[in-house]
Parts: C-alpha cells; sequence; structure tokens
C-alpha cells in the first residue's frame, strides 16, 4: 500500500471524530451507497472530507453533495482549479467559515504559491456577487462566458458548504481532542493529499449514476451554458435536496425560508436572533421551532448552537431528517446567491445576461433528453 493510501486510511477516524450534533457512520458500519462515496472521496478527493461525510445518516443527501462538490471542482472543465478556489475562499469569506476559508486557502497556496493575482479577478467577481445585485459594485468585471456556470457552480456549493460547515462542524479541521495549534503542521499534509489527487484529472460525470435523472429546475438554468457533467448533477442534487425537504421540513416552513430568502440581501442579519420572532409568528405553533433552525441555517448558520439542535431534536431525534432539514435550508439559500452571481456576473463583451429564463432550461432539455421543469 502507497504511503498516501496509509496516510488516508489512518486519516478517516480523525475526520468522522470533526463531525458534531449527528453520529457520523465509520466505514465500517456504512451501508454499500455511503462507502462507496466513501472510497470515491478518498481516491479522488484526495481524504474523507467531514463536509460531505457528515451527511452520511441521509445517504442520497451524502450523495447529492458529493455530486456537487465532484463535478464542480474534482471532475476538470473549462476552468483551471485554481480560480475555482480563488472563488471558493471569496464565498467562505463572505459567509465566515473558518473551517473552508482554512481548507481552500490552503489549496490555493499550494496551487499558486506567490502567483495568487493572477486569480484575484475571479475573487473580486465571487465577493462581489456575494449579494444581492443591487448592492453589488459597479465596474467589477466577472469570468467570460464559457467560465461563468463554472464560477457559478462552485459559488453555490461554498454557500451550501459553508452552512452545513458552521452547522455540523468546528472552526478548523482537527479532531476536537487536537490543538488549534496543529493546524500548521496538518494543513500541509491534508493539502499534499488533495493535489495528489487532483492530479488524476477524474472523468467527468462518475457521480452522476448515484442519484436519480432529473430536469433543471429554473433558478439553475445558468448551469445550463456550461459542462454537460456539471449541469446534471445540479439538477440531479437538486431534486434529491428537494425531495429531502419534502421529507423533513413542514410545508408551512419551507414556503416561509423561501419567501425570505426572495428579499434577503446576502448579508447577515445580525448577533441577535429576535429577526426571526416576527417570521416564526406567522407559523403554526408546532412549526416554529424546526421553522426557526431552517432559518438560521439559510440566512444566519453562525446562530446555530447546540440549544437549537436540542429544541429541534425534541420533535425529530433522529439524524437524517436533522441533516435533510440543514441541507434544504443550506441549498435553497445557495440557489438564491447563485442567482444572483448568474444574473449579474458580467461577459467579455461586459453584457449582464439573465440566466434565470424557461427558455434556457428547454435549450438544456433538448441537449439532455429531459422534461423541462416549470
Amino acid at each position: 500500500m502507497k504511503a498516501a493510501d496509509l496516510l488516508r486510511t489512518a486519516l478517516r477516524r480523525p475526520s468522522l471524530a470533526q463531525i458534531r450534533h449527528v453520529a457520523p457512520v465509520p466505514f465500517r458500519t456504512a451501508e454499500p451507497k455511503v462507502a462507496r462515496i466513501y472510497r470515491d472521496l478518498e481516491r479522488e478527493f484526495g481524504l474523507l472530507a467531514p463536509p460531505i461525510a457528515l451527511h452520511a445518516s441521509s445517504p442520497d443527501v451524502l450523495a447529492a453533495s458529493w455530486a456537487l462538490l465532484r463535478e464542480s471542482m474534482v471532475a476538470p472543465g473549462r476552468a483551471d482549479l485554481a480560480s475555482k478556489e480563488a472563488v471558493a475562499v471569496a464565498v467562505s469569506e463572505h459567509n465566515a467559515c473558518p473551517f473552508c476559508i482554512t481548507v481552500h486557502s490552503s489549496m490555493l497556496t499550494t496551487l499558486v504559491g506567490s502567483g495568487a493575482a493572477a486569480h484575484q479577478p475571479a475573487r473580486t467577481w465571487a465577493e462581489a456577487h456575494a449579494t444581492r445585485p443591487a448592492s453589488v459594485s459597479a465596474g467589477v468585471r466577472g469570468p467570460g462566458p464559457d467560465h461563468l456556470p463554472e464560477f457559478v457552480a462552485v459559488a453555490v456549493l461554498l454557500h451550501y458548504l459553508n452552512r452545513m460547515a458552521h452547522v455540523f462542524l468546528g472552526d478548523f479541521p482537527l479532531p476536537p481532542y487536537v490543538p488549534p495549534a496543529a493546524l500548521r503542521a496538518v494543513m500541509p499534509a491534508l493539502t499534499r493529499l488533495r493535489r495528489s489527487a487532483s492530479r488524476q484529472e477524474p472523468a467527468p460525470g462518475r457521480s452522476l449514476d448515484l442519484l436519480p435523472a432529473a430536469a433543471l429546475p429554473v433558478d439553475l438554468a445558468w448551469a445550463a451554458d456550461g459542462p454537460a457533467h456539471i449541469a446534471r448533477a445540479f439538477a440531479q442534487a437538486a431534486a434529491v435536496i428537494d425531495a429531502a425537504g419534502e421529507r423533513s421540513v413542514p410545508d408551512r416552513v419551507r414556503e416561509l425560508v423561501l419567501g425570505a430568502l426572495r428579499v434577503w440581501d446576502g448579508a447577515p442579519p445580525g448577533l441577535s436572533r429576535s429577526w426571526t420572532e416576527p417570521l416564526l409568528n406567522e407559523l403554526p405553533w408546532g412549526d416554529r421551532v424546526p421553522g426557526r433552525l431552517a432559518l438560521l441555517v439559510a440566512l444566519a448558520p453562525y446562530q446555530v448552537d447546540a440549544a437549537a439542535i436540542g429544541a429541534y431534536r425534541v420533535q425529530a431525534p433522529d439524524d437524517a431528517s436533522l441533516v435533510e432539514l440543514a441541507a434544504w435550508a443550506s441549498m435553497a439559500a445557495a440557489r438564491e446567491a447563485g442567482g444572483w452571481a448568474a444574473s449579474t456576473g458580467a461577459t467579455s463583451t461586459g453584457e449582464r445576461p439573465d440566466h434565470r429564463t424557461a427558455a434556457c432550461v428547454r435549450h438544456y432539455a433538448e441537449r439532455h433528453d429531459t422534461p423541462a421543469q416549470d
């Protein structure tokens, strides 16, 4: 066995030990679908990444999260990996997610060294478009049309994973029993594993058989102009996470969160949770606990604490329900933010295309022989 394989195996337990609020699923008890994803993570991403492994109590949502990550950042596309990592860093900084900032900053530094300035435009674009278009700084030039869908895909992925990391992981990619001072020694080894895996350039689309075929929703229509494997991954993953939301999030709560996102500007609502109270008053009493948690995950994941989780557990004690509620709320916010980036990203000709159109979805459906979803 190669040294890298031995290190990946040795890191399994420390990786899973980072997960909080749900019981991690170890290799030895994982069902076949989960075990396959774990193996694919190790081989193609470099290690058993906690932001993906934390979904394992809901195997379908685990598959959706892996497909989003793999097809947008692991499989090769038109955009280079360093630019994608620059977008990942910018989104993670906007969302104040120290776990993801540490991971992606380390990878970006490894990829470009002193040449980070070459990828500053991608980072600046992602920073500017993490908020609603009305608040975007004028004159921020975005990627060309060949790269825009991939950059938006990475932005949506990180808006999603940042929220899940805030809820289920600590501040740093370390087990709770390891002091933060160890990060300086640990990160180079983790980054080398990721870097060695990225050199293999895994074939696009290999994760898509984990998910059922699905139509591309209108709000993800920006993906239709990008590589086919990314469009399919987002269509299929969105359908799976929507189904998880239908199982684990009350109808009235989903309506409330989506309504709040429609007027959200991308900025954090503040340090107090008082902003949730007027919204929760619209819900039946029995829906207010899941409603509060879903609102916090979507709009202020840094405010989710053990008390909010504990209150939810009284009504839904199983891990799968908690993961599915958090995944649905995280994805709802990520999709909203992705729409801003797609519709305001300046192309190489200075245009500002609107990708949220039914025509774009129909074009995708014709290319991939799937029904268009209105």
